[in-house]
């Protein structure tokens, strides 16, 4: 931890977490501060301890703010990736620093995994000009460096894609991955975007999360046919995993990754996994008893008991003491 200093006026010495504030941030681009390891993880601990704190860190942010927009202290609307944590943690495992993400208006865990800037993302929802677009882009509209995302069904893949083509003609190994749900699976730019990606074998990475559920439509009403047919269609192989356990996601993931990155072109990793909470803060018309059946099978549960008691106990505690301080920071930002 450094020494004292302040931001837009703000004594920032409690915690030292705050995004580095360009002189201008106008014009210069945002760029994240330092992380908690108390939030990524702590120099020397184990594997299984790590994810464990880095998915715990996902879902204690997302009951936070939760609890924030009940306060009315955050600026618009806000979607929760509750029970999909493994998900962005597994497949961040493998991304390097010059790879790109691009994810839709459920980010907040593809963010936190990929940056760990917890204080950058707290004060964008808040509406803050310390957040990672100065409060403007909001829950939804992210856009930092090698990450951006927005509120468009599928709007995000075609920008993908286009990020792939660059590296693609750059001649590097850089990999390009968009995060979907079934849900933009109904969304006709996602297959052209796929028939282009599929013809110039572009370096892209669709990450298709099933949760079931289309907002509150369930997808037996409003999907027709094979989910992995309609990427094999385009001749794009599929990778279909059922599971929350996140070192099963990991290894699937990384065999994805990898492929890309050899220069295989496009593919498609699609999870199977279960959104625990509403689509957005309180619409919910799922059955009560479907969502109880899939709290027995969540993440944090199937990987906790890899660890002792005490163990998930002690991180749990490391991880909501950090994430108080970076609340206390962020609600004392302008």
């Amino acid at each position: 931890m450094s020494t004292a200093t302040t931001w837009h006026g703000v004594n920032l010495a409690e915690p030292d977490l705050w995004p580095a504030a360009g002189a201008d941030r106008t014009t210069s681009p945002y760029v994240p501060g330092p992380t908690d390891e108390r939030l990524t993880g702590l120099p020397g601990e184990s594997d299984e301890r790590r994810l464990y704190r880095r998915m715990r860190f996902i879902r204690r942010f997302e009951e936070t703010l939760l609890s924030l927009f009940e306060e009315g202290v955050l600026n618009g609307t806000t979607h929760a990736c509750i029970g999909q944590e493994a998900d962005a943690v597994a497949v961040m495992e493998h991304l390097v620093e010059e790879d790109h993400v691009f994810s839709n208006h459920r980010c907040h865990g593809h963010y936190l995994a990929r940056t760990g800037d917890a204080l950058g993302l707290l004060a964008e929802i808040m509406g803050k000009e310390a957040g990672v677009c100065r409060g403007i882009g909001g829950s939804q509209h992210i856009c930092a460096p090698g990450f951006k995302s927005n509120g468009v069904q599928g709007g995000i893949v075609p920008a993908a894609a286009g990020i792939a083509l660059a590296g693609q003609l750059d001649g590097g190994r850089r990999v390009s991955v968009v995060f979907i749900g079934d849900g933009t699976l109904g969304e006709g730019l996602l297959y052209e975007t796929l028939n282009i990606a599929a013809l110039w074998r572009l370096p892209l990475l669709v990450v298709c999360e099933d949760n079931r559920w289309a907002q509150s439509t369930p997808i037996g009403t409003n999907l027709a046919g094979s989910m992995p047919g309609r990427f094999e269609a385009f001749g794009i192989p599929v990778r279909e995993v059922d599971s929350t356990d996140v070192m099963e996601l990991r290894e699937a993931a990384g065999a994805e990754v990898d492929a890309v990155r050899g220069g295989a072109g496009p593919r498609v990793l699609l999870i199977h996994t279960y959104r625990l909470c509403h689509h957005s803060k309180s619409d919910d018309e799922r059955p009560a008893e479907e969502i109880a059946s899939r709290w027995a099978v969540e993440p944090l549960l199937v990987h906790g008991r890899r660890l002792g008691d005490d163990e998930r106990r002690i991180v749990d505690g490391e991880v909501e003491s950090a994430l108080a301080q970076v609340v206390a920071t962020a609600r004392a930002l302008p």
